[in-house]
């Protein structure tokens, strides 16, 4: 089976136009925010707003000279019907930027609100790639667990309740314009939200790594913001598979060690970097409709799908999966592409495993007779499945959900 390369030795970043990074960088926030406007909007959830560090945060903008309105009920998977809550409380209220402090759902939140706040529509009128018409408010995003990337992601991810299903709203105009990443901010994270959050981030660094290289056209560029797996998203892969082999498996023993969760944070960013351009593939696509009929953490379901997908993707692109090992740690000379590449699949689930991942849909709660609704969802996200190295049909997917409910972990052909 031939691998689909990159031939043309491309690369393509998009990123923040300012990202600070290390323990302690909050204190950076302020000054920021106060250079791009005096009156912003704080989106943040009920666990965050209680907390010293929100206050604190609130307080420094206060002696910044920054007027702070804070929405505090974002709620998890971000539904539609949240964002527009927000925008109906908001819109002329003269709000001149937005900060994100939280997980993913409150980035997101942060970037639906620039979005809501500076256009007129509904956020349907947005779904997809590039429908946003213009310019938005500026966005500075606080990350508050290590594992989404979407701090620095040019994606917001909104739960359609009418259809009940996740769609995402991709536009260049909605990419944070400062990201303030802290790691001290992870310290009080909860055990089980570390623990699906570095599911998470893990899952984005194989995918991108193992991506379909495209060979994207300039309009393909211009057009679509995931344009492939490419040389500079490789350099994010490997630093931050190299991070998380050293850093996940202490995570859960060691959750007050500011350097371990210094390490799974930069990888976590690393991921981001890479997801960006890159896009996700079939574990993103397959978990989606799971955690729709589950209503278990999205990071866990990635988890569970990514040796199974691992498995049957090897044999589309062994050479990246042997770099994905060597990556890990667990890279031997001599050996072969294929066997490398069954070492990276045993480290990764040696290091879900330590985090307490699940790594059965039985553990889920799916049903084998939710698989075919599953399969045909999954395939509906042409965006993920196109950058999986190998063709998911309807039946390849059946077989990747029912090895991965029985825990099947032998190799595919």
């Amino acid at each position: 089976m031939s691998e689909v390369l990159n031939v043309s030795g491309l690369g393509v970043l998009r990123q923040p136009r300012e990202v600070i990074f290390g323990p302690g960088q909050r204190r950076m926030i302020a000054p920021l925010v106060a250079s791009l406007g005096t009156s912003v909007l704080l989106c943040t959830d009920e666990r965050m707003v209680g907390t010293s560090e929100c206050r604190d945060l609130i307080d420094q903008l206060g002696l910044a000279g920054v007027a702070v309105h804070v929405f505090s009920q974002t709620l998890p998977d971000l539904p539609r019907s949240n964002i527009m809550r927000l925008a109906e409380e908001f819109r002329g209220r003269g709000i001149e930027a937005v900060i994100g402090l939280g997980g993913g759902s409150c980035l997101d939140m942060a970037k639906a609100a620039s979005l809501m706040l500076s256009h007129p529509e509904d956020i349907r009128e947005y779904y997809g790639e590039n429908q946003v018409p213009g310019a938005t408010l500026p966005i500075v995003t606080v990350p508050t667990t290590a594992g989404t990337g979407a701090e620095i992601s040019n994606f917001a991810v909104v739960f359609e309740e009418d259809k009940a299903m996740k769609v995402g709203v991709g536009s260049r105009h909605i990419l944070p314009t400062i990201a303030v990443i802290d790691p001290e901010l992870t310290l009080t994270c909860p055990p089980g939200l570390t623990a699906a959050t570095a599911a998470d981030a893990l899952s984005h660094l194989i995918e991108n790594a193992t991506d379909r290289s495209k060979n994207p056209s300039a309009s393909d560029m211009m057009n679509h913001l995931y344009v492939g797996k490419n040389v500079l998203t490789d350099v994010y892969c490997r630093e931050g598979l190299r991070l998380m082999a050293a850093s996940m498996g202490r995570v859960a023993s060691e959750p007050e060690n500011i350097d371990v969760r210094t390490d799974l944070m930069f990888a976590a960013y690393c991921g981001g970097m890479a997801l960006n351009t890159a896009g996700t593939a079939a574990c993103h696509a397959i978990q989606a409709p799971i955690g729709n009929l589950t209503h278990t953490p999205h990071g866990f379901g990635v988890g569970a799908l990514l040796p199974y997908v691992m498995r049957f993707n090897l044999p589309a692109h062994p050479t990246s999966f042997a770099e994905v090992a060597r990556a890990l740690g667990v890279f031997r000379a001599g050996a072969s592409d294929e066997e490398n590449g069954g070492a990276a699949i045993e480290k990764v689930e040696e290091l879900l495993k330590a985090v307490g991942c699940p790594l059965t849909l039985e553990e889920l709660g799916v049903s084998p007779d939710d698989f075919e609704a599953i399969a045909s969802a999954s395939l509906l996200a042409t965006r993920l499945t196109a950058n999986n190295p190998r063709e998911l049909t309807h039946e390849a997917v059946m077989e990747i959900l029912r090895r991965a409910w029985h825990g099947d972990r032998s190799s595919w052909d």
